[in-house]
């Protein structure tokens, strides 16, 4: 395999290692917004954010974990035939069916993206557009001159109302980092095919 491939699943690995190790803490933080919710419920007024900080707590769980549970070959699969295969034919089911896994997060990545406009307060056409437009800003001019940019921006329709753009930018990370370690496991799965163990 060329050494750029090599070192790119390699930062891949180390990058999205970190962050999942990281994800993973966050199943404390779920476990004491549930708990405060549970303890306001019976001795106080309830709290009106729980349930929704919660949600949000788990989805930042579920999705930037996502990326280190593919790289540890601990994703759900059906492995009623696969537990029986060979490593090289698990190898090239892999490399095949990795398309598919594919177009899907692309398919999850553009909806994500295009939402994420809309949170921003974005109704127009082209959402990459500004989305590439508002982070140039951000990273050029700084915070103050991007957000005069910003429309009205998208909040939840519960008691509580915040805003929403967080999540899913979040969630965007998340997709996007799937596509990063997916596209390594089939550089793995190719150097697999060829005799050589990344």
């Amino acid at each position: 395999m060329p050494k750029a491939i090599l070192g790119y699943i390699a930062i891949i690995d180390v990058m999205n290692r970190i962050i999942g190790r990281f994800a993973m803490y966050l199943i404390f933080v779920l476990i004491a917004i549930l708990l405060w919710s549970s303890a306001s419920k019976a001795f106080m007024t309830p709290s009106l954010w729980t349930l929704e900080t919660a949600q949000f707590v788990m989805v930042a769980y579920f999705v930037l974990g996502g990326p280190y549970s593919i790289q540890l070959g601990s994703n759900v699969r059906m492995d009623l035939f696969y537990g029986n295969w060979s490593l090289k034919t698990k190898a090239w089911v892999d490399a095949f069916t990795v398309f598919f896994l594919l177009f899907y997060l692309g398919v999850l990545l553009y909806g994500g993206l295009v939402s994420m406009a809309y949170s921003l307060g974005y109704f127009g056409s082209e959402p990459f557009t500004f989305l590439f437009d508002l982070a140039w800003t951000l990273f050029t001019q700084g915070p103050s001159e991007a957000s005069e940019s910003l429309g009205f921006l998208e909040r939840s329709s519960t008691s509580w109302r915040p805003v929403l753009w967080p999540i899913k930018a979040i969630l965007c990370i998340g997709i996007f980092l799937m596509i990063l370690q997916a596209s390594a496991e089939f550089f793995r799965d190719i150097s697999r095919l060829r005799g050589v163990n990344i």
